[in-house]
């Protein structure tokens, strides 16, 4: 079974990171309309990274992936038809009314922006012309399944190839339905669907009943000011078997906005666990890796399976948006400006490392013994307190890792001289045959100048050599060498993703720029019907007081931001869903 992990890129140093970590493919946006507005990159680096992506077999994305305006479709066709010719792997779009231009031969993916959660859905999409549909995030195991099966039943009698399921595995979670969220753009002016969100789910926010007083949590806090809209991370790495059972055949990292030292450490995360599993298919490098991977050590929220096996508790983390890390221990005493920790085993605190608790943080200034000088003593921070470690100084040193492709060499005598073939890149070369005074020391030349690779991307598996033993000058054998790597670097593999034809679809429905959602983008007014947020994640079950099982009193519910903007929840419990609706603003 051929099997994807898919990593995401911000430019092309976080790609390489990414590639030399294990990734099978990465992801990256494209000069504009990426749906990331802060990871545009140039079509010079994307060619550099497409040459050097398939030098490994790896695979470029490109996300061409926002709703866009009437007088941007000509710029986004010619950017498509760009990115084809530089030779990338596929476009992740959103805007389906792209359909009706011509584009270029090339796959195209369905981005998870389409909101595709129903099997109705991703198979309008197969027949759209598409081979990969990014899934939502909030699907279980078994709706996963549910579509695999109808996209099966729908190719076979279609005469079809089936479209290709791709989930995301790991990383920041929104806290509404991909695509289905308009909180940013009505409020701020700043569209999701464009590029460019403000992150409403991360924001702090009063919980209010209907009489406009704030509610108190389960210890009889108000709940005033927390994060209640903003989700743990995800990690799904314990049930990638399951995934793959399910009919998952591409794992996606979330991140274009992350460093390398994160893409680093959670690529080769995934590409561990993949690789341990029975159902992959056999690796085309080898990687080598200088750390022990690990989710905490890098940008960190805690981890939930996000409705992988049905709704839990404690999806959110209301006391911070922030990277909180590894759970390190507690504070023992403050004095003199220093603090005592009480560490879990086998923790070693350094200079420089960032500590947190709640949404505070500080960084490590001294260590002497189990104390620490913070650079600046936290005004909250008491004894019994729980403390993280959101940077790892001496982990981020040690992320370093190498990845080879194993080439077998030969080199075997001909008529006029001989002929070096490394890996599927071969050259013949004219040179005298003159037999060797020293067989023994030729034959130990021929092997240590061959096989000498270094900072090539190709690692010698086997070495056979058909020749008697003549006499070669080293100078002549390096340049031998160098030539054939030269030659096979300069045609790298093509991964054949390309697809044949046009897609020539009939103008479509849905996934199309909406520019009267607010009066010039300023949230001037709300619309009090429309839903900004539609949520699978439901505020009243994370307060344990689903409404299945005990009846509310004196709703609505309201949320209140810090501006004084109010904001109407809806819960439709028949779907299990949570709507914040635009109920009204405060002047």
């Amino acid at each position: 079974m051929s099997l994807t992990l898919l990593s995401p890129a911000r430019d092309i140093t976080v790609a390489k990171a990414a590639i030399q970590a294990g990734a099978d493919a990465v992801y990256i946006g494209a000069p504009r309309f990426g749906a990331r507005q802060a990871a545009g990159n140039s079509l010079d680096d994307l060619q550099a990274l497409v040459r050097y992506a398939h030098t490994y077999g790896v695979q470029v994305l490109v996300t061409l992936n926002t709703l866009l305006r009437e007088e941007e479709y000509a710029e986004a066709v010619e950017m498509a038809w760009a990115l084809y010719h530089i030779g990338i792997d596929a476009l992740i779009i959103q805007d389906l009314r792209l359909l009706t231009f011509r584009l270029p031969p090339i796959r195209l993916h369905a981005s998870t922006q389409c909101d595709n959660r129903t099997a109705e859905q991703v198979i309008r999409l197969q027949e759209l012309g598409f081979r990969r549909v990014v899934l939502a995030r909030e699907l279980s195991i078994i709706e996963i399944r549910a579509i695999r099966d109808a996209v099966l039943v729908h190719s076979e009698a279609h005469g079809q190839t089936p479209i290709e399921l791709e989930a995301f595995v790991h990383g920041a979670l929104c806290v509404s339905y991909s695509g289905r969220c308009y909180m940013s753009e009505v409020l701020t002016g700043r569209s999701a669907n464009r590029g460019a969100c403000s992150q409403m789910c991360r924001m702090q926010y009063d919980l209010l009943d209907a009489d406009m007083q704030e509610l108190t949590d389960n210890q009889g806090r108000p709940i005033h000011q927390r994060y209640l809209l903003s989700l743990q991370d995800m990690d799904r790495s314990a049930h990638l078997q399951e995934l793959i059972d399910a009919g998952v055949t591409t794992f996606k990292i979330e991140g274009r906005l992350k460093d390398a030292d994160y893409v680093t450490n959670i690529t080769a995360y995934y590409r561990q666990k993949l690789d341990a599993l029975p159902s992959l298919n056999s690796q085309l490098s080898t990687l080598n890796y200088a750390f022990s991977p690990n989710p905490a050590k890098t940008f960190h929220r805690g981890g939930i399976d996000y409705f992988l096996h049905g709704r839990t508790a404690h999806m959110a983390n209301w006391e911070t948006p922030k990277s909180t890390g590894e759970y390190i221990g507690q504070v023992a005493a403050i004095r003199n400006s220093k603090i005592r920790l009480s560490l879990q085993d086998g923790i070693a605190l350094h200079n420089g490392d960032g500590l947190c608790f709640g949404d505070q943080g500080f960084s490590v200034n001294g260590v002497e013994g189990d104390w620490i000088l913070p650079n600046a003593l936290p005004k909250d921070l008491r004894a019994g307190d729980k403390v993280f470690r959101n940077l790892d100084t001496s982990f981020v040193k040690s992320l370093r890792c190498e990845r080879r492709i194993p080439v077998d060499i030969l080199f075997a005598e001909t008529d006029d001289g001989f002929r070096l073939r490394i890996g599927d890149a071969e050259k013949q070369f004219a040179y005298a045959h003159e037999p060797a005074k020293n067989p023994e020391r030729a034959l130990q030349t021929l092997r240590e100048q061959l096989t000498k690779l270094g900072d090539t991307p190709y690692a010698v598996r086997r070495l056979t050599l058909d020749t008697p033993p003549y006499f070669i000058p080293i100078s002549v054998l390096n340049a031998w060498r160098r030539e054939v790597v030269e030659n096979k670097q300069q045609d790298p593999p093509q991964p054949s993703l390309q697809r044949e034809g046009d897609v020539l679809a009939p103008i479509v429905e849905g996934n199309l720029y909406n520019p009267s959602l607010c009066r010039e983008g300023r949230g001037e007014s709300l619309d009090t019907e429309m839903p900004l947020m539609t949520c699978r994640y439901c505020l009243l079950h994370e307060m344990g007081h689903c409404r299945k099982t005990a009846p509310l009193r004196n709703e609505p519910r309201y949320l209140r931001l810090r501006n004084g903007t109010i904001l109407r929840l809806h819960f439709d419990c028949h779907r299990c869903e949570m709507q914040i609706m635009g109920d009204r603003a405060a002047r």
